[in-house]
């Protein structure tokens, strides 16, 4: 069946560039699929646009506040429009770290424990005992994070002066810092593709890490104990399920493997709105479980329009 498809793109969050990337191989997927695509740059006549639009299914490629914090995804319902990926509940929750940590803790997911703090008070003392992680409780892709070690640069206590996410945040989430590796896997609908391993040149998987070729190095399948690779697959889908998402979700780990394998594995969060670029990790894992850039995208509309359907009939 070939529909009408709006590709929802951009906005105003500090992963808009990362979110026009996704819509590039989303719309040239749609064309191969033989759908009619309309590309809207989010901006705040959004409404407007898509009502002049009228597409039969949204693409959300939207990453960030708001189009990963629920928002977009009430707009759509209020307008009767078929969204890809999860819905108003999944998305606000998951968007908040600290939310979200406390009902996937409360699902038995083992994960760091963490506290929010106000920006103001790091620079009196460290909330936490260092190494430690502070980094915004609504912001996705590893964007404001800061290690806080003992010889961090930033002094002790941090100074005013420095940058970091204190100056961007009033309120931040400072957990402890989990040595290891870095994990990551994808859910599609109902099933773990892989686990890769991410390798980095600058020490830490950040945003520029994430974005910026030739930094990241993917290792997929995870060079990691086979118990390990079940674990973290099986943790994956418990916290897909427990937050209520649907269609594509990535959830990122800290694997302490620092005594030896198998070691200890942390969920840090669920991302529910997952990159579409080409150095993102859930198109890579569906290729690599055998499912094509194409086949992903149209699984995405499919499932779209059958929670639609569903929908309406409730």
């Amino acid at each position: 069946m070939n529909l009408h498809v709006v590709v929802l793109m951009g906005g105003w969050s500090a992963e808009q560039d990362v979110s026009r990337n996704s819509a590039i191989g989303i719309v040239n997927a749609l064309h191969t699929l033989g759908h009619r695509v309309t590309p809207i740059d989010m901006q705040r006549d959004v409404a407007e646009r898509l009502a002049n639009a009228k597409p039969d299914v949204v693409f959300n490629a939207l990453h960030g506040t708001p189009g990963e914090d629920g928002s977009v995804q009430g707009l759509l319902e209020l307008m009767d429009l078929p969204y890809t990926h999860s819905g108003v509940t999944a998305s606000a929750i998951a968007m908040n770290k600290q939310l979200s940590k406390t009902i996937l803790t409360q699902a038995g997911i083992r994960m760091p424990t963490g506290k929010l703090v106000k920006s103001e008070t790091v620079f009196a003392g460290d909330p936490l005992p260092r190494p430690y992680v502070l980094k915004p409780n609504n912001e996705g892709s590893s964007v404001g994070v800061a290690i806080i070690t003992a010889d961090s640069n930033v002094g002790n206590p941090i100074r005013r002066d420095v940058p970091g996410p204190w100056h961007d945040y009033e309120t931040l989430l400072a957990e402890p810092f989990i040595p290891g590796r870095e994990l990551t896997v994808a859910v599609l609908g109902d099933k773990p593709l892989a686990v890769t391993e991410l390798q980095t040149t600058v020490g830490f998987y950040d945003y520029n890490a994430k974005y910026t070729d030739g930094i990241t190095q993917h290792i997929i399948p995870a060079k990691i104990h086979p118990d390990i690779e079940t674990e973290a697959k099986a943790m994956a889908l418990a916290a897909h399920r427990a937050l209520g998402c649907r269609g594509l979700t990535r959830s990122d780990f800290r694997y302490d493997d620092t005594k030896g394998e198998p070691g200890t594995l942390y969920l840090l969060e669920v991302n529910t709105q997952p990159g579409m670029t080409a150095l993102s990790l859930a198109p890579e894992q569906a290729h690599f479980s055998g499912i094509s850039y194409e086949t992903l995208v149209q699984t995405l509309l499919d499932d779209a329009l059958h929670t639609h359907k569903h929908r309406e009939v409730a």
